[in-house]
């Protein structure tokens, strides 16, 4: 039995994550998501705060609008906030779009137990697998089972600085529930970065973390 989507009228996007494909999906959301209707113009970016130089790197990423750091060179939109409190970032998000190490996955889903919106969905762009002594988990399990909420994936063969550059890329969403997959693909999609959408979350995730076993 497929649940009912969890739609609200006006979707607010957090991004958790900010290295260079995370920076560079924030990038791309911040811009889709004021040219598209239903979504809250202020997307918020977790970052784990580092000092770069003398200086905090989300200071300069909101100073600079460029990720100093992950994307030198590349401009993000005013409308991108970086956050170095994770909950602060997720708070009143109804779609988290989850872009961090997989090895960083059980921690940061730990942090934001019972403490995300009640109308939260996830889209899960994390390659790989959790591997434990019990054995190996998708990521999207790892997220659905720690959050309570519906995970998507996003999966392709997408290079950062490519996207970066706006050179024309192909991507696939998976999902459970189809009025869910045709919102991510509204987030996400752009003229140069098509997103397919599938009947299949799991599909798109091993295809995505079995590519990166064979590079």
């Amino acid at each position: 039995m497929i649940k009912e989507a969890r739609i609200v009228d006006v979707e607010k996007v957090a991004v958790i994550g900010s290295g260079n494909w995370g920076t560079v999906i924030a990038r791309m959301l911040g811009t889709n998501v004021v040219q598209q209707k239903g979504f809250d113009h202020e997307i918020k970016m977790w970052v784990y705060e580092e000092m770069v130089g003398e200086r905090k790197l989300t200071e300069l990423i909101n100073e600079k609008h460029e990720n100093v750091k992950y994307l030198p060179g590349v401009s993000i939109p005013e409308n991108v906030i970086a956050v170095p409190d994770l909950l602060e970032a997720a708070e009143g998000a109804t779609i988290l779009v989850i872009v961090i190490p997989h090895q960083f996955v059980n921690d940061i889903c730990g942090k934001l137990k019972g403490k995300v919106h009640p109308k939260a969905k996830a889209v899960s762009l994390v390659k790989g697998f959790d591997t434990t002594q019990s054995g190996i988990r998708p990521i999207s399990h790892v997220i659905k089972e720690a959050l309570k909420i519906p995970v998507c994936t996003l999966s392709g063969a997408n290079l950062a600085n490519e996207i970066s550059e706006e050179k024309f890329s192909e991507t696939t969403i998976g999902y459970k529930n189809r009025q869910e997959g045709e919102l991510f693909k509204r987030l996400f999609e752009t003229k140069y970065f098509k997103v397919g959408i599938v009947d299949d979350v799991l599909g798109v995730e091993l295809c995505g973390a079995l590519k990166m076993l064979s590079l």
